[in-house]
């Protein structure tokens, strides 16, 4: 089995002829946690892709530790991981795993979460255009009034990719003092407890002075929407990502505005995929791969697939999309599209 020591600009080519099916080919994937809903969908979707391609799963759940995700790369190594996907707890303490894999020869997918290394493969969807999607859908549903960016976790990369794009669509409204953002808070972990305590931390420093909130994903906007609940300010506006159950329920009955829907299947498809050709056959197989260079400077392959932005106006997609079911989706709500 060739196995791939680098993945730099362009300096790719396959030296070995393509098989039917990768027998013997071991992917491990090294996950941050599995407290997102969407997380078991991607997993199902990369087994899926292996095992179409005749590829071996094994996989480790960090449990929000930055260390764990260390000896799991490790031990992931040992027992004979031809490919690595790594979805990053931290981005910046992820490091030695990618110089442990890159010193065994093993190509690393950086899955979803930027980990600045031009060695790794940067697979996730564009987390810009998501921010972008959030704020245009708060802003055409509240375009004056006072604003609160609830944002992801300090240590992953995309919680400020989202916050750039959001700012890029509100700052002309800002300009125009049209908006104020009142509040701005990051949430450890992406938990979404830890997104209620800020919520509700800001709505008592601003006297519930609040018209709307920009969430970066669907568990911060549930723990917001828990913190508007209790003081009975529910259907304000407030954004989300990642096509959840809940949030597009909560899109339903009108408590969240948009859950920018990145399908998961697809991300995870194309991680399992990817992994088979790169320990294969290094890049010659990877489609709609681009060279691009991330905020730090660093130049590394990578592929961004599109999003899509649930509001009530186009529930069905999800639904058409086999995503979610009609009656999970509209469980309560009383919008026409569930009568």
């Amino acid at each position: 089995m060739k196995k791939f020591t680098g993945i730099a600009a362009g300096v790719i080519a396959a030296t070995m002829a393509t098989t039917a099916l990768a027998d013997g080919v071991v992917v491990g994937v090294s996950w941050s946690n599995f407290q997102e809903e969407r997380w078991k969908t991607d997993e199902a979707a990369i087994k899926a892709a292996l095992d179409a391609a005749g590829a071996e799963y094994i996989s480790a759940d960090a449990q929000s530790s930055s260390a764990k995700q260390l000896s799991d790369v490790e031990s992931l190594i040992a027992q004979g991981a031809d490919a690595l996907i790594i979805l990053a707890q931290d981005a910046s303490a992820v490091g030695p795993a990618v110089e442990a894999a890159a010193n065994e020869g093993i190509p690393v997918i950086a899955y979803d979460r930027l980990i600045e290394d031009s060695r790794a493969f940067y697979l996730t969807f564009d987390n810009v255009e998501v921010g972008r999607m959030q704020a245009r859908a708060v802003l055409e549903a509240q375009p004056k009034g006072n604003y609160v960016m609830i944002k992801g976790s300090p240590t992953d990369p995309n919680a400020d990719f989202l916050r750039g794009g959001q700012q890029e669509v509100l700052q002309a409204a800002i300009d125009a003092g049209d908006i104020t953002i009142v509040g701005e808070a990051y949430t450890d972990g992406w938990v979404p407890a830890n997104a209620q305590r800020n919520m509700e931390q800001i709505l008592t420093a601003n006297d519930n002075k609040v018209d709307a909130v920009v969430a970066s994903n669907d568990g911060t906007a549930g723990g917001v929407v828990a913190a508007l609940t209790a003081q009975g300010m529910e259907g304000i506006p407030v954004s989300g990502q990642d096509g959840d159950h809940a949030a597009l329920n909560r899109v339903a009955l009108g408590t969240q505005t948009v859950s920018v829907w990145k399908d998961a299947r697809e991300l995870g498809k194309a991680a399992g995929e990817i992994a088979v050709a790169l320990a294969e056959d290094g890049m010659a197989k990877i489609d709609g791969a681009v060279e691009w260079t991330s905020p730090g400077g660093t130049t590394m392959m990578a592929k961004f697939l599109a999003p899509v932005p649930i509001t009530q106006e186009n529930l069905n997609v999800v639904v058409d999309a086999g995503w979610i079911s009609k009656e999970a989706l509209c469980a309560g709500a009383t919008i026409d599209y569930c009568k």
